[in-house]
């Protein structure tokens, strides 16, 4: 058996191992974050450019909010500094280092925070949000739902006009398939890579873009439908 000392040397150097990564992880996102992001609720109906720096300033680090900043998102007013807390939380904080809000990233370059009654939001690489604004204006407009063997089933209309908090107006078209009919969708965003269509009763439809540049409804079935741009 291994003795006693042995056992203790073993821990010990893989509890400095862990921390020795913990500190590396820490210090690589302390590096990474210094630019220019973008800060917003989930589907960017409101946003806010932030610019993160390298400089300390108290107990953290410099950072630049655009005037337009406190007019869409009111509680950036509180935010003086940034900073790096525990292994991977970005936060946003006060005066005295208490956090505004505490961001963790769920995808490569994009963090997601909550703040209690109000709801999620988002921060990401600037140019990756424009990009996706981008994405999202070309969603706009007259599509076609069919079946995996080609026949239409019903036409809807996805609009940029606002219906709630991220959320956006989608039409029907007459004579839909009684299923989606029913389903009857009223509202639709973008978020994460998926087209989310909503139905008054709270229903969500999720659809995934495949290699063939359609949109799949997930999970997928032996009998698909499909979101194809007009």
């Amino acid at each position: 058996m291994r003795s006693l000392r042995a056992v203790a040397f073993a821990v010990a150097t893989s509890l400095a191992a862990i921390g020795i990564a913990h500190a590396q992880d820490a210090t690589t996102l302390k590096k990474q974050m210094p630019g220019q992001w973008e800060l917003s609720t989930t589907e960017r109906s409101k946003t806010c450019v932030v610019t993160l720096k390298g400089d300390a300033a108290g107990q953290g680090f410099k950072l630049e909010l655009e005037p337009a900043c406190k007019t869409a998102l009111p509680f950036t007013k509180d935010i003086v500094a940034w900073s790096v807390k525990g292994l991977d939380i970005v936060r946003l904080q006060g005066a005295t280092g208490e956090a505004v809000i505490d961001f963790t990233e769920v995808e490569a370059g994009i963090f997601e925070g909550l703040r209690q009654g109000e709801g999620v939001y988002i921060l990401q690489d600037l140019a990756a949000a424009r990009s996706m604004a981008k994405s999202m204006d070309q969603m706009i407009g007259d599509w076609s739902m069919v079946r995996g063997n080609g026949q239409p089933v019903c036409g809807l209309t996805l609009t940029n006009t606002e219906a709630g908090p991220d959320n956006f107006q989608v039409f029907l078209k007459p004579k839909c398939d009684p299923a989606i009919a029913q389903f009857n969708p009223t509202q639709w965003r973008l978020e994460r890579g998926q087209i989310i269509l909503m139905s008054k009763a709270g229903e969500a439809w999720q659809f995934e873009a495949d290699d063939n540049a359609q949109w799949r409804r997930v999970p997928d079935t032996a009998d698909p439908l499909i979101m194809l741009r007009q």
